[in-house]
C-alpha cells in the first residue's frame, strides 16, 4: 500500500479580477497547484517517528527554557508561516525557535523525500486559460481528477501489485463532501479521459494537517512548485531542492510521463514542464540512480538548505 499525501497552494477562486466592497478590482491568483507526495505504508513509522521525535525535543527545550506549554499539534509546519515573519509570530512554537533550529527542522522534512524514496506529483491549473464555466468547486474536483490519473499512471508503471490511498488535508466539511462524491464517481465510472483507477482504493482520508507530517511535507512541496511556475523561475532554490523527487519522463517506466501536469493543455505553462523535464534529466544524469536515496536518516539533520524564514 502506498499513501499519497495531498495539499494545495494558491486558491481555488478562478477569477482573475476580484471586486472589492468599494467597487475596485484586485488581481486574483493566476494559478492553483494540487500536489501529492507518496510514501510506502511500511515506511510510515520511520517517517513519522523521525519527525515527531525531533519536534518533541524542540517542544521540551522550549518548555525548559521559555516555560511554554506546547503539544505536538502546535509544532505544525506550513510554508506561509515559514516565509512570512508576521504569520510565524502568531505561532508560539515557530516564533520561539532559533533560526538554526527552524532550519534544521525544515531540513529534516526535506531529507525524508530521499530517505523514504518519496515521489512528488502535481497538477498546475492556469486560471488564465480556463473555460468561463469553471468555478472554485469545479476547479478543485478537476485538479483532483487529473492528480488521480497521475497517481494511477505511476502505480501501473512502478507498483502494479500495490494499491494507493489518498490522504488529503481537511479543507472543510462541504469541500470534503464534494471531493469525496467526485472521487466515488471516478472509482465507479473512470475519469473523463477514460482512465480506470485499478490501483487506487477507498475514499480519500481527510486528516487535520497539524496531526499529519505527510500533509505538512506536501504543503512545503506544493508551494515550491507553485512559486516556480507562477514566476517561471525553475531555479528557485526550494523548487530545485525537490526536483530530484518529482516524477519525470526520465524515470524508468513502461510508459514514461511527467509528474507535473498543466491544465488546461493550451496553457503556455506547458513549456515550463518541458523545461523542468530537461532540468530533471540533467539531475538524473549527474546523480545516477541513487539520487532518490538519502542514506542514513539522522534524527539530528546535517546542515542544509531549509525553507527560508524571512
Amino acid at each position: 500500500m502506498l499513501l499519497f499525501y495531498i495539499d494545495e497552494s494558491g486558491n481555488r477562486d478562478p477569477r482573475l479580477k476580484i471586486p472589492r466592497a468599494d467597487g475596485s478590482l484586485i488581481d486574483g491568483d493566476p494559478i492553483y497547484v494540487l500536489t501529492a507526495v507518496s510514501l510506502f505504508e511500511h515506511r510510515w513509522h520511520g517517517f513519522e517517528k523521525t519527525l515527531n521525535r525531533h519536534k518533541n525535543r524542540l517542544i521540551s527545550s522550549l518548555s525548559r527554557e521559555k516555560h511554554l506549554r506546547l503539544d505536538l499539534p502546535d509544532a505544525e509546519l506550513k510554508s506561509n508561516w515559514l516565509r512570512q515573519p508576521k504569520a510565524r509570530a502568531d505561532r508560539p512554537f515557530l516564533a520561539n525557535l532559533a533560526p538554526d533550529e527552524l532550519e534544521r527542522l525544515v531540513d529534516l522534512f526535506y531529507q525524508q523525500l530521499g530517505y523514504h524514496h518519496m515521489n512528488i506529483f502535481a497538477v498546475v491549473a492556469d486560471k488564465r486559460h480556463l473555460r468561463d464555466y469553471m468555478d472554485a468547486p469545479k476547479l478543485h474536483r478537476k485538479t483532483w481528477e487529473l492528480l488521480l490519473e497521475l497517481v494511477e499512471q505511476f502505480m501501473r508503471n512502478v507498483h502494479p501489485r500495490h494499491q494507493a490511498i489518498m490522504v488529503n488535508d481537511d479543507v472543510g466539511r462541504e469541500a470534503n463532501r464534494s471531493l469525496a462524491l467526485k472521487h466515488a464517481y471516478i472509482l465507479d465510472q473512470g475519469t473523463a479521459e477514460g482512465t480506470w483507477l485499478r490501483h487506487i482504493c477507498e475514499m480519500p482520508m481527510f486528516v487535520r494537517s497539524e496531526l499529519s507530517n505527510g500533509v505538512q511535507l506536501a504543503d512545503l512541496c506544493s508551494y515550491n512548485i507553485y512559486r516556480a511556475f507562477k514566476t517561471g523561475d525553475l531555479a528557485y532554490p526550494f523548487f530545485a531542492r525537490i526536483v530530484p523527487h518529482i516524477w519525470s519522463r526520465s524515470n524508468a517506466a513502461t510508459k514514461p510521463f511527467s509528474g507535473i501536469r498543466v491544465f488546461p493543455e493550451n496553457s503556455p505553462m506547458q513549456s515550463l514542464v518541458d523545461a523542468f523535464e530537461k532540468q530533471r534529466a540533467g539531475v538524473l544524469a549527474n546523480s545516477g540512480s541513487e539520487m532518490v536515496s538519502g542514506g542514513a536518516n539522522p534524527i539530528e539533520p546535517t546542515s542544509g538548505t531549509g525553507q527560508k524564514t524571512d
